[in-house]
């Protein structure tokens, strides 16, 4: 028997009897649209937290936090000093490390003006490794990056890059403490609802650091002129720091810092870092250098793909509870497939006997009903993908339809998850719908394994007998 004629057959004796065929194709439509469902609503979970992490933080990137000292596998000691940092930067898919650092422990001012008439803490600073700010994603909104020179002590200007809102954080040192006008905000307007701009314009002001001692009596002081290289472009997902910071290479900052201990004095100095930033290449490879870290011996590490990982559990599991109710219904479909197969066998025996009689092989009798039971799987699953997509859409702008109707409907919470906030509620992928036509077929050819196998063992004598 041709595959063509087996085709053919097999349609015939579905047609035959629509009514059955179509109750049995309802369990399938049901089930294949269940499992869709949940899972393009997983998918669409996982993206919106996805997108609100990325809107937190950069995926691909690790923090460390040494405190200064860790303690390694064999219990001593262990800095996040210059020498760690070699060796985390020659980790695998590791792009760029830098450490990340505040002078908060130095005395001294910024100003700018005239007169230096504008004042703000050193502790504006943010000191950074300039080669690493490009790999890990900064951009600049004019000008260029840091270079690598390192400036001595003898040197007069230090090159620093600045943000949109630097200019903000700046206030009025000849107004009162108490005094409104003291401050200006982003933000902040007029009498007439202008925005007043920031005390200082970074474009075109000087800046000038000082630190000085803590002894009046003998106070000493140091200044540089800090030289506007270029504009950072604002990414809050990176750092606050980024909206109205001042950035400084770590070489020139410990320069600096160098000045301020001789002038104060002060020898015992803590070569090692509190925090470091590292990059990595793929969000798939963070995992992997998390773990290599802490085999270095620095187990305080924070990821935001670690929070990611937590919240994609959350998905699973809530996907877990509604994919058992659509197995059910796959396993309904599956016996009212293998029941309706076995009627048919019944009602066709003395059919089968006659074929028996006429020569047809028997593997031709078994690949008739499998075809039979793979097409009422085939069927169901293309039905079930096309309701699925059609639901899809209806939940993805039912704000909408139901808004021309007059009516809110509120869908943040459907999942009740992190990323419910985000408007796409389904999302069907194209291996979704192939893998859920794939299942159903198997389904279908599964269930029809049990009836096709009792097919054949039936005797042409008997089956000829048969009523």
């Amino acid at each position: 028997m041709k595959i063509s004629d087996e085709i053919s057959l097999s349609a015939r004796n579905l047609l035959r009897r629509k009514g059955r065929t179509a109750l049995t194709l309802v369990g399938v439509v049901i089930g294949t649209c269940m499992v869709v469902l949940m899972i393009s609503l997983g998918i669409a979970q996982n993206q919106a937290n996805d997108e609100m992490i990325q809107s937190w933080g950069d995926l691909t990137q690790i923090e460390i936090y040494g405190g200064g000292i860790s303690i390694g596998s064999d219990g001593k000691a262990i800095k996040l000093d210059d020498a760690a940092l070699t060796q985390i930067r020659e980790l695998g898919h590791v792009l760029a490390a830098t450490p990340f650092t505040n002078p908060y422990n130095l005395n001294g001012t910024i100003t700018a003006g005239r007169n230096n008439r504008y004042v703000t803490n050193i502790g504006s600073i943010t000191a950074l490794d300039p080669v690493a700010l490009e790999p890990m994603g900064f951009a600049l909104e004019s000008g260029r990056w840091l270079d690598t020179n390192v400036i001595n002590a003898q040197s007069k200007k230090i090159p620093i890059l600045v943000c949109e809102y630097t200019g903000y954080n700046f206030y009025d040192s000849r107004r009162s403490e108490n005094s409104p006008k003291r401050y200006r905000w982003q933000g902040e307007t007029d009498s007439n609802g202008n925005e007043l701009p920031p005390f200082v314009d970074v474009d075109k002001d000087k800046f000038t650091l000082t630190i000085t001692t803590g002894d009046d009596a003998n106070a000493k002081s140091q200044t540089w002129e800090l030289e506007v290289v270029g504009k950072l472009q604002q990414d809050v997902s990176k750092g606050w720091w980024t909206q109205s910071g001042i950035i400084m290479s770590m070489q020139n900052l410990k320069v600096i810092e160098a000045a301020y201990n001789k002038m104060e004095k002060i020898k015992d100095t803590n070569s090692s870092y509190d925090q470091v930033y590292v990059k990595v290449d793929d969000l798939k490879n963070v995992g992997d250098v998390e773990e290599a870290i802490h085999e270095l011996g620095f187990q305080n590490t924070w990821s935001s793909n670690q929070q990611r990982e937590d919240m994609q559990k959350q998905v699973f599991r809530s996907q877990m509870i509604f994919g058992g109710v659509a197995a059910v219904s796959l396993l309904v479909a599956a016996i009212n497939i293998i029941n309706t197969m076995t009627m048919a066998i019944y009602e066709r025996t003395r059919e089968i006997g006659v074929m028996k009689v006429l020569g047809c092989e028997i593997a031709n009798i078994r690949t008739m009903f499998l075809m039979e039971s793979s097409c009422i799987g085939f069927i169901g699953g293309v039905l079930g993908v096309l309701i699925s997509l059609l639901v899809s859409f209806i939940l993805n702008n039912l704000t909408t339809i139901m808004a021309s109707f007059g009516q809110y409907v509120d869908l943040s919470g459907l999942m009740g998850g992190y990323g419910a906030s985000s408007s796409t509620i389904s999302i069907i992928p194209l291996w979704l719908m192939l893998g859920a036509l794939v299942f159903a077929t198997l389904i279908g050819l599964i269930s029809g394994i049990l009836p096709a196998n009792k097919a054949v063992k039936i005797s042409a004598l008997e089956a000829i007998r048969h009523d």
